[in-house]
């Protein structure tokens, strides 16, 4: 396999730290075959792209997985389930109009500190859209109205790699109190677990930024720490 490293920038995640890339480099006619072997091994997509972080001096990205067989919510993610009891979900393999003013909002009133600001349409279709990995959508709704959308890849479906992989989720910021977020993700795992898969994929857990501490939140959770996957499990509070 080839890669490319890009050059130093500013880190997204952690201030007065420098980031860099490690991106695969080949025109591989099978490249959703490929991601489901990369991902394995830390490696994440954007847009096109499949990456993994390749910094000089800070490995506090970490690949994040759920093994959903596994899994089981907490007494806290027992009540967020509770509590948004009558919300409904749906599953899209289309990317839809009325995602991208949602979209919109949830970046402006929530993350208007982040990487992601300012939005632009452009920029939501570039990071989503894949020709190789067509992404699903599983959409929330309160009665008619669209309140969450989480982007989710469906890696191959075999004996090693089936999975889903979190790729995005955004939500109606009036909805904040429901926990939309967290929900969203145990929406995730009992879809994979519906569907027979083998992990969700939550991305990377980033050491001493808060926004991304909620990942270490769904036990037991398997982290790719120097090149092994490592089972942590804690009790359920």
């Amino acid at each position: 396999m080839k890669f490319g490293i890009t050059q130093s920038f500013s880190c997204s995640y952690l201030p007065n730290e420098e980031e860099r890339l490690l991106v695969y480099a080949e025109e591989d006619a099978f490249l959703s075959a490929r991601y489901s072997q990369l991902i394995q091994a830390g490696f994440r997509r954007s847009g096109e792209q499949i990456y993994r972080p390749h910094c000089v001096s800070c490995n506090k990205c970490q690949s994040v997985r759920i093994p959903v067989d596994a899994f089981a919510p907490s007494r806290s993610q027992k009540r967020i389930l509770k509590g948004n009891a009558t919300l409904s979900v749906k599953l899209s393999t289309s990317l839809k109009p009325e995602y991208y003013p949602l979209y919109e909002r949830y970046i402006n009133e929530r993350h208007s500190d982040g990487s992601m600001y300012p939005p632009s349409y452009e920029q939501f279709d570039n990071f989503l859209s894949c020709t190789w990995m067509a992404p699903h959508f599983l959409e929330a709704y309160d009665n008619d109205k669209l309140v969450a959308v989480a982007v989710t890849d469906v890696l191959e479906d075999n004996v090693h790699t089936s999975a889903l992989s979190a790729l995005y989720t955004f939500f109606d910021p009036d909805y904040a109190a429901s926990s939309l977020g967290t929900w969203m993700i145990l929406m995730q795992i009992e879809q994979a677990r519906s569907a027979g898969h083998h992990y969700v994929y939550l991305g990377y857990y980033v050491e001493g930024c808060q926004k991304m501490s909620y990942k270490h939140k769904f036990h037991p959770f398997e982290q790719f720490i120097d090149n092994q996957w490592r089972l942590f499990t804690k009790k359920p509070a």
